[in-house]
């Protein structure tokens, strides 16, 4: 990854030799990309929508054959969170999402707790991430929205 494309990563990523990561959680966020309706057409409980801010932020950050990885993990105060990654790599259970040009891979067992979300990216004055809004598949979220916890 080259220093011009590290510095032009939003501020909750953290660069390391292998590949960059961060992690972003739930959101209720004011910004207007949050109402931007999806880009993917049709309802479909076994997909996820990309937002257009999250379409055109991909388009900026990734290079070709390179897709966003989401994963859900246990953890955060809610029981569960999200974790954002570039990943070049595709397993036999992964499901992509693609949109203009871009990707989204989640892996089989993440997308249990995905199906319907739409992922979103967020650009505001104190910080810019991707974020998963209006995920059918969660309860509610933590005050601090990094983790959320799954309906029963």
């Amino acid at each position: 990854m080259s220093l011009l494309r590290a510095s032009s990563l939003p501020n909750n990523i953290h660069v390391s030799p292998q590949k960059a990561l961060h992690t972003a959680g739930l959101q209720r966020s004011s910004s207007t990309s949050a109402q931007e309706k999806p880009v993917a057409s049709g309802p479909s409980e076994d997909k996820i929508h990309l937002s257009e801010s999250c379409v055109k932020r991909l388009g900026q950050i990734t290079e070709k054959g390179e897709y966003l990885r989401i994963h859900v993990e246990g953890g955060g105060c809610s029981g569960f969170q999200y974790k954002f990654s570039f990943d070049s790599n595709r397993s036999e259970d992964d499901r992509v999402f693609e949109e203009g040009g871009v990707g989204v891979v989640v892996d089989q067992e993440s997308l249990e707790f995905l199906k319907g979300a739409t992922l979103d990216y967020s650009q505001e004055l104190i910080r810019s991430a991707f974020l998963v809004l209006k995920n059918p598949q969660a309860d509610h979220g933590c005050s601090c929205g990094s983790s959320f916890s799954v309906k029963l």
